[in-house]
C-alpha cells in the first residue's frame, strides 16, 4: 500500500510530502501552492505533474513541454469515470464507494488497485496496488487520488 505522509515527516524537507510504503519513503512530492501541480521524485527520476486543459498530465523533467508520459482524463462527469493512460497502458477508474469517495482501478476489466484513506482527523490518500505497475505509475495514481479528494473537499466547502 502506498500512502501520502505528512508534509515534512519521514525525513522529508519542510513542505515536501513523502510517499510511504510500509513506513519507508519511496518517493517525494513537492506540491505547487495554488495549482494542481507538483514536482515528484521517484528514485533518481524527477517528474513534473500538472493540469493541462481538462487533463492531469505528467512528464519527466527534461522532456519537451507538451509531452505527457502519463495522462488522466475524465470520461464521464455523470458517472465519475476516468481513463488514465500510463505510457501505453490504459487504466479505467470507477467509483468504488461514493459515500467514502474511493475508486477502483481496472486494466482490461481486472482490478489492479483500490484507493482509500488513512484513519484519523486529517485523512490522507492511500492506494493498494497488486504490484503489476511500475512505481512511477503507482505514484501518479496516488497523486491523481489526492487531487480528486482535494477537488471534492473544495466543492463541499463552496
Amino acid at each position: 500500500m502506498l500512502e501520502l505522509g505528512k508534509a515534512g515527516s519521514a525525513g522529508a524537507a519542510k513542505g515536501v510530502v513523502p510517499v510511504l510504503r510500509a513506513g519507508a519513503v519511496v518517493a517525494t512530492v513537492q506540491p505547487a501552492r495554488w495549482r494542481e501541480a507538483a514536482t515528484v521524485t521517484v528514485g533518481d527520476r524527477t517528474w513534473e505533474y500538472a493540469k493541462h486543459k481538462r487533463e492531469l498530465v505528467a512528464r519527466r523533467s527534461g522532456d519537451p513541454e507538451g509531452v505527457a508520459r502519463l495522462r488522466a482524463r475524465q470520461t464521464s462527469g455523470w458517472r465519475g469515470t476516468w481513463a488514465i493512460e500510463l505510457e501505453g497502458t490504459t487504466v479505467d477508474v470507477r467509483p468504488a464507494s461514493r459515500w467514502k469517495g474511493t475508486h477502483r482501478f481496472l486494466m482490461h476489466g481486472t482490478q489492479v488497485a483500490e484507493s482509500g484513506t488513512t484513519p484519523g482527523w486529517t485523512p490522507r490518500a492511500t492506494i493498494t496496488i497488486d504490484g503489476s505497475l511500475p512505481l512511477d505509475q503507482q505514484v501518479f495514481l496516488l497523486w491523481w487520488e489526492h487531487t480528486m479528494r482535494r477537488r471534492a473537499a473544495a466543492a463541499a466547502a463552496a
